[in-house]
């Protein structure tokens, strides 16, 4: 939101207080409370009718100031509040009396926040003794207007080269550098301004990243208000903030992640590749079981079948009672899939359409989300007079958890939790909670309430949704979905940057409907589509009005299925080792470049490409001609489909058809793959093959493969010296080091060695 009119001026109607002089500070427990009159305190009259300005300082977790900024303190917090994880942190508080100058300070870990108690209004944020941000005369501003609203802002300068990141779910431009973006979630598709996930997060490549603490709306301004800083402002008369450390993005995301929360394991066979009936094509069982068969006699590798929404009859989303006409055996029908050895997902959303059965009892009951009037709110927007669970209530949880534990007991495996941004601010909930907040704060208890009865009947590691909207935090309930994109290369490339700018708010796992949602891609688009989603942290063929079984298109889209499908499954040793790094740092599966290469200026801003893993670089053609440009960071890195290999750091434009795309090895890469080709749910300890690219002399690392349970990992140490390489594994069986051009290899004891100059 925007509140000047140019440099000089603000809009009209608007009145604004900023703090200009200090007049008192205050040493707590770890806490520094900040003080300042809106105008210069000259004696004792002029503290008469002047507003006061109280700033507090505190450490919530190492490397982490919370900043709160108030005006009136007065008002009721009916919540929600997002859920922030705190340490006992050991900060250092220091007044002017003991920095011996006219500043106070608080220092956590290697961030130290610095308070000026003489002159303009000053905070600078220093790490490792360099300014990295910092709050400058008029950047508190508390804005009010004529009818009576109100609210805070606070602008943190940009420094020279610095580019912004994240802010959940955006489709523009990947830096965010220029754009005003506000945190309101609304199903408004992937090519407008509006997002499915939104997060008040963002992540600046100059070693820093800022959490607005404030689940309702929070506007931005990345330089496009005041170009030399990034502005954030909430309604009302109180904002709170966490300035992150790094250094370096993945350390602020560590910390971010050690706040709101990390990602879970999840479980092997998600990784496969899912198909849909689509949304509304005609099915029944034997369609299902021909697209099933269908994938079979082709040789392709299939892990979740998903029914959408007309799983359930029409007019009745959601009843959660199988449509009986167009399926009379649910539970034999399930059982007949899973004796194909595939998992089950059907579409939900937390709407009860008026027809639905559910609607009577869940408005009795008290479950549905009521007016002031006490009245069930509803409309006729996506489902005839629906009205909303309230999952404030803990008895409408129980309820609706009920209805969802019938399918599970029927042998469903996971749910596709779709909508729930939509959410009406005309209405009150069970709790009393504050409706502006709950718009957006909705969809993370939606997706919790799914995810935890998942979790409590699956077990750990075994819970997955796919998820459409999010909020801070929503990282925890995996795995989320790019939304509804058309079905062309344009939004093939505005979907891949809103999932990078995702992975960039710190949610671990990502994916997106292969060929595009709306309408019926053509056979390049959804050939370009396949390699991009199935080098993708999850894969799922999806659309809205047609099907998207490969031989739809042609046969070579039926190839090119096969080759990059059996490519996923033999890079899950690979990529199961990087979901747990997912689960346990809080670093994405899918990275943005800046992400893995923050030294490398040549990263900054880049949205057409990005690392899965720490080791694979990955750039979709976007083009049907398959002409494509790949930026390769500093050193020699291999194709991993044709050994080809390239330097770096320059951009490079090749040439790529079908069934091929820049596909590179990072040098100095111990890759972990597999030889089974058929199902992703395995002992990935067995069968291990391990690749060696580009190993510099006095190499030492540990290649580390997680087992079905997350419980034994297999480790590899592999060691280069010379022209001599060791390998020594634990815990892996049957395993061996793939080595090109036919390379020796041999055993000493329990060691494999082999010479370098023949390895790949």
């Amino acid at each position: 939101m925007k509140f000047t009119d140019g440099y000089w001026l603000l809009r009209k109607g608007l009145g604004v207080l900023h703090p200009r002089d200090v007049v008192d500070v205050e040493a707590g427990d770890g806490t520094l409370d900040v003080y300042a009159s809106t105008a210069v305190v000259r004696g004792r009259g002029d503290t008469l009718n002047r507003p006061l300005v109280s700033v507090r300082l505190e450490s919530p977790l190492e490397g982490v100031v919370a900043v709160t900024i108030e005006h009136h303190a007065g008002a009721v917090d009916r919540g929600p509040r997002f859920t922030l994880a705190t340490q006992d942190v050991d900060a250092k508080v220091l007044l002017p009396q003991q920095t011996g100058a006219a500043y106070a300070e608080l220092q956590t870990g290697p961030l130290l926040a610095r308070v000026a108690t003489e002159g303009p209004w000053s905070l600078e944020f220093e790490l490792d003794g360099q300014v990295i941000t910092s709050s400058g005369e008029k950047s508190v501003g508390f804005v009010s207007d004529e009818h009576g609203n109100s609210w805070v802002h606070e602008r943190l300068t940009l420094g020279v080269r610095e580019h912004v990141y994240g802010l959940g779910e955006r489709f523009g431009t990947f830096a965010k550098n220029g754009q005003s973006v506000d945190i309101w979630n609304a199903d408004g598709g992937t090519a407008s301004e509006q997002a499915y996930k939104n997060v008040p997060f963002y992540l600046s490549d100059a070693g820093y990243g800022v959490f607005v603490d404030h689940p309702g709306e929070v506007s931005f301004e990345v330089g496009s208000e005041v170009v030399s800083t990034t502005q954030f402002s909430v309604p009302g008369q109180r904002l709170r903030y966490l300035l992150i450390a790094g250094p370096t993005p993945k350390d602020v995301l560590r910390r971010y992640t050690a706040l709101t929360g990390r990602p879970p394991r999840v479980p092997q066979w998600s990784y496969g590749l899912w198909l849909s009936t689509s949304f509304t094509t005609s099915y029944d069982e034997a369609t299902v079981m021909s697209f099933i068969d269908g994938m079979a006699q082709r040789g392709l590798p299939l892990s979740v079948f998903h029914f959408d929404c007309f799983w359930m009859r029409q007019f009745h989303w959601c009843d959660f009672v199988w449509d009986p006409a167009t399926f009379p055996d649910p539970e034999g029908m399930l059982a007949r899939l899973h004796e194909r050895d595939l998992k089950v997902c059907v579409w939900i959303n937390p709407y009860i359409a008026q027809r639905s059965h559910l609607f009577a009892e869940g408005k009795e009951r008290g479950y549905l989300v009521t007016r002031a009037d006490g009245s069930v709110w509803q409309w006729d927007l996506w489902q005839a007079g629906m009205g909303l669970v309230d999952f404030t209530n803990p008895d409408a949880v129980a309820w609706y958890q009920g209805k969802l534990k019938v399918l599970l007991d029927q042998g469903v495996d996971c749910f596709k939790t779709d909508f729930g941004e939509r959410i009406p601010t005309d209405v009150v909930w069970h709790d009393g909670s504050d409706p502006e907040r709950m718009h957006n704060y909705y969809s993370q208890l939606y997706n919790q309430v799914v995810f935890d009865l998942l979790r409590e009947e699956r077990g750990e590691g075994e819970a997955v949704v796919f998820a459409r909207s999010a909020t801070a935090g929503g990282q925890q309930y995996p795995v989320h979905w790019g939304g509804d994109c058309e079905s062309t290369f344009a939004a093939m490339s505005e979907s891949l940057r809103g999932g990078l700018s995702l992975a960039s708010s710190g949610f671990g796992y990502w994916s997106h409907d292969i060929g595009g949602f709306e309408g019926t891609p053509d056979p390049a688009v959804f050939k370009r589509w396949l390699a991009f989603g199935l080098l993708s942290s999850h894969s799922r063929l999806h659309g809205s009005d047609s099907y998207r079984v490969p031989w739809a298109f042609d046969e070579e889209a039926v190839d090119v299925t096969r080759r990059f499908t059996h490519l996923k499954l033999q890079l899950m040793p690979y990529l199961a080792a990087t979901g747990e790094t997912a689960s346990t740092t809080g670093i994405p599966v899918m990275r943005p470049m800046f992400l893995e290469f923050p030294d490398d200026p040549g990263t900054a801003g880049i949205g057409t490409q990005y690392m899965l893993g720490d080791s694979l670089l990955v750039a979709p053609v976007m083009r049907a001609d398959g002409q494509v440009e790949v930026y390769v960071p500093e050193g020699t890195w291999t194709s991993l489909l044709d050994g080809e290999q390239v330097t770096g750091p320059r951009w490079h434009r090749q040439q790529h058809d079908f069934d091929s795309l820049p596909l590179y090895v990072r040098p100095g890469t111990v890759l972990a793959t597999g030889e089974r080709i058929d199902t992703p749910d395995r002992d990935l300890r067995e069968g291990l093959v391990l690749r060696l690219f580009d190993l510099p002399d006095g190499h030492i690392s540990t290649c580390v493969v997680p087992d079905p349970t997350g419980t034994a990992p297999a480790t590899v140490v592999v060691r280069r010296t010379g022209e001599r390489v060791e390998l020594r594994a634990e815990g892996a069986q049957g395993w061996s080091a793939a080595v090109g051009l036919g390379a020796p290899v041999r055993a000493e004891g329990d060691v494999l060695v082999l010479d370098w100059p023949s390895v790949d």
